[in-house]
């Protein structure tokens, strides 16, 4: 999986799990499950997974310091960065990575820097599934089944299995 950049995505603005979570120290850099922030889990999740390729990782300009030294923490040497002034959600922060991508070609694995993925194994068994897909220009989404509706996430509608 040497040909997949993982873009991980860590523009949070530490909202949602207060007060364990503040502006200052969103849950991206807490470490909720483990010694481990989540974002450092993210990292060492994706090299487990096989994903050689330096990460471009995607955060909140007030946030560089924080995030520098967690990856220091877990040698994540050499990598990408772009830095938002004010955050502007999801779709523009995938897009400013795809343009720092090494190729046009390039796979981009979009990692959230604040999930939780214990089955580590089958996680790295579902990107290689996804993979020629990707390659065929297909784009590739990984979920739970949903259990009731959530507006603020909207929906993905499946579609005939292939």
């Amino acid at each position: 999986m040497n040909d997949i950049v993982p873009v991980i995505l860590s523009g949070g603005s530490g909202t949602r799990l207060w007060p364990l979570s503040t502006h200052h120290s969103p849950k991206q850099f807490i470490p909720l499950l483990g010694s481990q922030s989540l974002l450092q889990q993210t990292i060492l999740r994706a090299r487990q997974t096989g994903i050689a390729k330096a990460p471009i990782l995607v955060t909140n300009i007030a946030h560089v310091a924080q995030l520098e030294c967690q990856l220091k923490e877990v040698a994540c040497v050499p990598f990408r960065l772009i830095l938002e002034p004010e955050g502007r959600n999801t779709a523009p922060a995938i897009a400013m990575a795809s343009l720092e991508a090494p190729t046009p070609k390039s796979l981009l694995l979009v990692l959230p820097s604040d999930h939780i993925i214990k089955d580590v194994a089958a996680f790295g068994a579902a990107i290689q599934q996804a993979v020629p897909l990707a390659e065929q220009g297909w784009m590739v989404t990984f979920g739970i089944q949903p259990d009731y509706p959530e507006t603020g996430y909207r929906y993905i509608r499946s579609g005939v299995e292939i």
